[in-house]
């Protein structure tokens, strides 16, 4: 490893220039071709920067952008779950956390400790700021599926009553107003798919 800041802090942007190969499921809303995961984090920190006024309590926008750009570094290392994925979120949890380890720990002091906090702060979702950055991760897939007919709600046989209850909590904790209109979309959604 590194002793120079400078050059582990080059180590770690040159290790997270991979999160541009981690493709997701939720397709351009063009429909072109699927997401990757920085895009996805570009994307939702630009929703942070537009739509703060609309956090449920006060937020810092730069903590809460800060959160978007680092929540998915960890898929790095252990890729993409879907939110209607099988997947064991205790598994999961722990092999993030073993990622965000690794991963920040390329950094030095102090940018190590503090990016590796604000990850945490965003999986605990206990503060304003997370909760706020948590709702913003499940509104930007949630309108990409509306906005493109259904996306992978379609391919993966998603119901009405799963999306209440895996996007619905999440979104209506850090943005209530968020929440109403995306209700109303999902909604609209599945009116108008049966």
């Amino acid at each position: 490893m590194h002793t120079n800041p400078l050059l582990q802090k080059l180590t770690f942007l040159h290790e997270i220039d991979r999160l541009k190969s981690v493709i997701r499921q939720s397709p351009l809303l063009d429909r072109s071709r699927k997401e990757n995961s920085a895009e996805h984090s570009w994307h939702l920190a630009m929703y942070a920067l537009l739509l703060q006024d609309y956090a449920v309590g006060v937020v810092d926008a730069n903590r809460v952008i800060k959160m978007l750009l680092l929540h998915d570094i960890v898929e790095v290392d252990v890729g993409d779950t879907p939110l209607h994925s099988s997947a064991s979120p205790n598994d999961q949890y722990r092999a993030e956390m073993q990622a965000a380890s690794r991963l920040f720990g390329l950094l030095p002091a102090p940018e190590s400790s503090e990016l590796l906090a604000l990850w945490q702060e965003f999986e605990e979702a206990k503060s304003e700021d997370a909760k706020f950055a948590k709702a913003l991760d499940r509104v930007q897939p949630l309108l990409v599926n509306v906005m493109t007919g259904g996306g992978t709600w379609n391919d993966h046989g998603v119901s009405l009553e799963f999306v209440l209850q895996r996007y619905g909590p999440t979104i209506q904790r850090g943005s209530p107003v968020l929440w109403e209109l995306c209700e109303q979309l999902v909604q609209q959604h599945f009116d108008a798919s049966q």
